[in-house]
């Protein structure tokens, strides 16, 4: 079995909202913003190879939506996810499993696009079964005030309406059942309810990857958290659970937002977890 790093497209967030109370003249230092406060994100997604089944873990935003609403993100880059599946050797066609985090427009907008004719949604995926949680899916189908913006419509119930969706259950966490990549997976429930992070062991290492919870290097920090959080005292709590345990273990963190960064370990200091050394992927596995 073998895992890619899939480049699914970059674009901007505002720097005060991806970093809640800190302020700018702490964040900035790791993450930079221009002169409209934005900061450089990424969308980048994993790839696993296992057998018959190739499995993408996150699909980025997609390129579906009015040049409208991708004017709030302000995409740079040349980066696309249909370039970074045939750098690997794939087609879009090939997939077999989309695993999506979570169901928030810039984790899952690539997994529906336009129809031929462009009179309606289909799934970009067509061989492809969409995996979520039942919890996650009542909560992004039934959204909140707060989330309803991140929650769209049309990348959502295509999935259903297709015959596509399935659910992973929270009791039985083995996604990849006999293989001998291991797969676990981490519930949260702090940036959103029920996030999956999933733990892979390969080639002797545990990679995680991050999603929301540490979107990039600069989030490391334990009051670091975003300020799009639905509930943020409770990521405080399960971020420093999951630091604490990420130094003991060794993991390898795989960041999905980070523009600069993709892989890191971590160390416990005086000031409390803090990132330990900064590696590509290749680095890590490739060499």
């Amino acid at each position: 079995m073998t895992l890619y790093p899939i480049e699914t497209g970059n674009f901007k967030l505002d720097g005060g909202a991806m970093f809640g109370v800190v302020p700018k003249t702490i964040w900035q230092k790791t993450n930079p913003a221009d002169e409209k406060n934005l900061i450089d994100i990424a969308a980048r997604s994993l790839l696993i190879e296992d057998g018959d089944r190739l499995i993408l873990i996150d699909t980025g935003l997609g390129n579906k939506q009015s040049d409208k609403f991708f004017g709030y993100y302000h995409l740079w880059g040349n980066h696309t996810l249909d370039n970074s599946l045939e750098k690997a050797g794939f087609h879009r066609d090939d997939i077999t499993d989309v695993f999506m985090t979570h169901l928030h427009f810039d984790h899952c907008g690539g997994s529906i696009q336009w129809n031929k004719d462009r009179t309606g949604y289909e799934p970009a995926f067509k061989n492809a079964k969409f995996w979520t949680n039942h919890d996650h899916w009542e909560w992004a189908t039934q959204p909140n005030a707060r989330e309803k913006a991140s929650f769209l419509k049309e990348n959502l119930l295509p999935m259903q309406e297709s015959g596509q969706l399935n659910f992973i259950q929270r009791e039985g966490r083995s996604f990849l059942k006999g293989s001998e990549l291991g797969f676990d997976i981490l519930f949260v429930d702090g940036h959103t309810d029920k996030q999956m992070l999933p733990y892979l062991s390969y080639k002797g290492k545990t990679l995680v990857f991050v999603a929301d919870l540490i979107p990039t290097v600069g989030h490391i920090p334990l009051p670091y958290v975003i300020g799009y959080d639905t509930r943020p005292l409770i990521t405080l709590k399960e971020k420093e659970i999951f630091l604490d345990q990420a130094v003991k273990e060794n993991y390898y963190l795989f960041f999905e937002h980070d523009a600069q960064n993709e892989i890191c370990t971590l160390q416990s200091t005086e000031k409390g977890v803090r990132l330990d050394k900064i590696y590509s992927f290749n680095e890590v596995f490739n060499n």
